[in-house]
């Protein structure tokens, strides 16, 4: 594995836990932003999020040093993180919209041209393949499917597109396993294998809340104790965002053409509420 500096385009909640755990792994990393104010946010959240492992002796203070004052920097322009000539890997991080997806990888093209490194999306849904033909070296193109909160989950789903070269498949896998990741391998169909399962079965417990099959705590409570989840289908929507979730049930939905695929009524009128989850406040659940 030869990667000695990775760049993170999108500096939010996921940016910010890749850069950590990266940044944790003793690799250099560069997060750009166009957001000044996200840039702040991620430095602070980072910096919380290593106290909170410091408080239990699982890191030292001189380690949160290095990585915040040495492994870890913010830039709020892509040219500027560039001017290093080392950097073998980037990965995108930035909200599931494909065409802002595509406009930054145009934008890497145009910085390093025919340079060989590789370009991996943290999407949770979106073709591969499709994006990887805007990338001037396909081969090079990947998927890299980070779980949320991405400093205390362990999966990486790993998503090679048509084009992906093995090399590259292999490279993004060891490079998971060295910064303490452990990954599954997905074809590049819609939803991949983690939401493939998990967002049909949200939905399916939003339509048992509309038909008033039970109370919230009640349908959560029977998947934790009587099936052994660790967090309820509805609080988990939560956690991950009602829009979210009801993005990604509209691709499957979309790209699968079964209507077992089809976004619960219920929740479509709770995202046009603005309810959510726990970012706003309110969603199934309220949040003080």
């Amino acid at each position: 594995m030869n990667i000695r500096k990775v760049i993170i385009i999108g500096s939010g909640i996921m940016g910010s836990g890749i850069a950590q755990v990266i940044g944790q792994s003793g690799i250099n990393v560069n997060i750009v932003d166009t957001s000044n104010t996200s840039l702040n946010l991620s430095k602070n959240t980072i910096e919380k999020s290593l106290n909170k492992l410091l408080k239990k002796k699982l890191i030292l203070p001189e380690d949160i040093k290095n990585i915040i004052n040495n492994r870890l920097k913010w830039f709020d322009n892509l040219n500027d993180a560039s001017n290093e000539q080392d950097v073998d890997l980037i990965i995108e991080a930035v909200p599931e919209n494909e065409n802002l997806k595509r406009n930054i990888i145009l934008s890497v093209n145009q910085i390093y041209k025919n340079k060989k490194i590789i370009y991996a999306s943290n999407t949770s849904s979106i073709s591969i393949t499709k994006m990887a033909q805007s990338f001037y070296n396909p081969d090079c193109f990947i998927g890299m499917h980070f779980m949320n909160p991405v400093p205390i989950m362990k999966l990486v789903e790993i998503i090679p597109g048509l084009q992906t070269h093995n090399e590259t498949t292999k490279t993004i896998e060891q490079f998971s396993d060295f910064i303490g990741k452990t990954t599954v391998k997905s074809l590049d169909r819609a939803g991949f294998i983690a939401n493939r399962i998990l967002i049909p079965m949200i939905n399916e417990a939003f339509y048992a809340l509309m038909e008033k099959l039970g109370t919230p705590d009640d349908i959560d409570k029977a998947m934790k104790l009587g099936c052994n989840f660790p967090m309820g289908p509805l609080q988990l929507a939560d956690f991950i965002g009602l829009d979210t979730c009801l993005h990604v049930a509209n691709i499957l939905h979309v790209e699968l053409g079964d209507g077992k695929y089809r976004a619960c009524p219920l929740l479509k009128q709770y995202v046009a509420a603005g309810w959510l989850g726990r970012k706003t406040g309110r969603g199934v659940y309220l949040y003080s």
